[in-house]
């Protein structure tokens, strides 16, 4: 029965480095704990998902994942179809939850993507990408060789869609959920659970870039979040909101067909349009300031193009719509909150916890990371500090982000940070830290990625790095 203690022995690793510096189990230590094993429900069978259950059901837990899709994969599971909404503001538009565009390839190499203990290797077959950079097939097909290495897929229930999360009178979490395929009041069931994990991804709900005069602009807006191929921008001028990865890669797609490409940055300051080195029809401007009723796009710089085509790729919005929590959790700008350690909220820890929130980073290693964390929790084997030396811990990540001069919604943004946490979490759960070389290898890609945008993914100067890797891969498999 979930929530009776249970006498258990754990068995942990104790480390050692081996002759490249990084940190292996040498032998194991028995020891004697009392473990509780919790029934917890996982929301999403994504990349989060799936190593969320692994290391909750290591951990001695009963572990049901809701997966809303036939298949598991989250972000990576690629839906050639799209929304009727193109902008995804109609609340009431049949939701599509791929983002994913046909020609997408991995911004990171494979080498220091894959989960701490089970590499990304390149592998041969029938439908297999070798490549360092492979296309996002592949990352598919490596979670889903992952859930079968750790014989994940039984505990997912697929097409069932969670729709109201919510404490009962008793403080556990009641669960009500329906078969994908039923009517919104149909078929509803609803189970009661210890702990709930929400790793329920966050691309899914777009966010706008705020254009003045919009409403009466003639043209034609998407999001990214819509955009899978560029042959329906043949012959027209598409402007582009954003710098992030997706914004380079669709941009240089579009190119392709496209009479003009303008992508409006905030990273573009100065005066005029600049043309992108090898396109006759690119240009890089600053930031819109309006549209205008003849077409017109205006750039802070002054100058202005006619466009037929307005495409937004300006990030997403977390959205929990079946999380009910009376105000506990928020989400304010795309910072959700409070939550100690973006996992945690400090009032209902450990009981209810988010995996995968923080962007700009390497996010199998993290994702695992967190997991570990979590499920040790859930049992007892780590104990978190106090609610509220929990808040103190929020207020002052809050505070150190008002002081850099960073918005709001840059509160899960963690980028040069993102290894000091992983590293932290390791050390809450008795794990070894990051590899060196995985670190070196993330900061390569990122310099490689802005000096060359057009062929870092076939082009790169870490094969000492990739050497490291597969020493230590193979000391895995030993």
């Amino acid at each position: 029965m979930a929530g009776h203690s249970i006498s258990s022995s754990i068995l942990l690793p104790r480390w050692r480095k081996n002759i490249q510096g990084t940190l292996q189990p040498a032998t194991t230590v028995e020891m004697s704990s009392l473990v509780s094993p919790r029934h917890v429900a996982v929301i999403g069978g994504g990349g989060a998902g799936l190593v969320a259950a692994r290391e909750l059901r290591k951990e001695g837990h009963r572990v049901v994942v809701f997966e809303r899709r036939r298949q598991i994969g989250g972000t990576w599971l690629y839906d050639r179809e799209v929304e009727s909404d193109p902008l995804g503001l109609d609340s009431s538009r049949e939701i599509v939850h791929s983002s994913l565009y046909a020609s997408l390839r991995t911004n990171l190499p494979r080498e220091c993507m894959g989960f701490l203990d089970y590499p990304f290797a390149a592998k041969s077959g029938e439908g297999r990408d070798p490549r360092r950079f492979p296309g996002h097939a592949e990352v598919l097909r490596y979670l889903e060789d992952f859930a079968e290495e750790f014989d994940l897929v039984g505990m997912v229930r697929l097409g069932t869609e969670v729709v109201r999360v919510a404490r009962d009178e008793l403080g556990r979490w009641a669960v009500r959920s329906r078969r994908a395929s039923q009517e919104k009041d149909e078929g509803l069931t609803e189970e009661v659970y210890d702990g709930v994990v929400v790793c329920n991804g966050h691309y899914t709900e777009p966010r706008i870039a705020e254009i003045p005069g919009i409403e009466s602009w003639p043209g034609k807006q998407l999001h990214s979040h819509s955009y899978r191929i560029p042959e329906p921008f043949l012959d027209q001028v598409v402007v582009v909101i954003g710098s992030s990865a997706s914004a380079v890669d669709i941009s240089r797609d579009i190119a392709e067909f496209a009479r003009e490409v303008h992508v409006a940055s905030r990273d573009e300051v100065g005066s005029g349009a600049v043309k992108q080195p090898g396109y006759e029809n690119f240009w890089l401007h600053p930031m819109i300031v309006r549209a205008q009723d003849d077409g017109g796009v205006v750039f802070q710089d002054g100058t202005s193009v006619r466009a037929d085509v307005i495409l937004h790729c300006t990030g997403y919005k977390y959205h929990f719509p079946f999380l009910e929590t009376e105000k506990v959790v928020t989400v304010e700008d795309n910072r959700v909150g409070p939550l100690y350690k973006h996992v945690f909220p400090p009032s209902l820890a450990p009981w209810l916890s988010f995996i995968g929130l923080p962007w700009k980073v390497i996010p199998f290693p993290l994702f695992e990371l967190q997991s570990k964390w979590v499920a040790a929790a859930l049992s007892g084997r780590v104990t978190l500090p106090d609610e509220a030396a929990m808040m103190d811990s929020v207020r002052a990540s809050y505070c150190n982000i008002e002081a850099a001069g960073w918005p709001k919604r840059y509160t899960h943004n963690l980028n040069a940070s993102q290894f000091d946490y992983d590293d932290w979490l390791a050390a809450q759960c008795g794990h070894p830290p990051v590899e060196e070389w995985r670190k070196e290898m993330y900061a390569a890609a990122s310099t490689s990625r802005r000096a060359d945008p057009e062929g870092y993914r076939d082009r790169w100067a870490d094969a000492h790095l990739v050497d490291r890797s597969h020493m230590d891969f193979q000391a895995l498999t030993r």
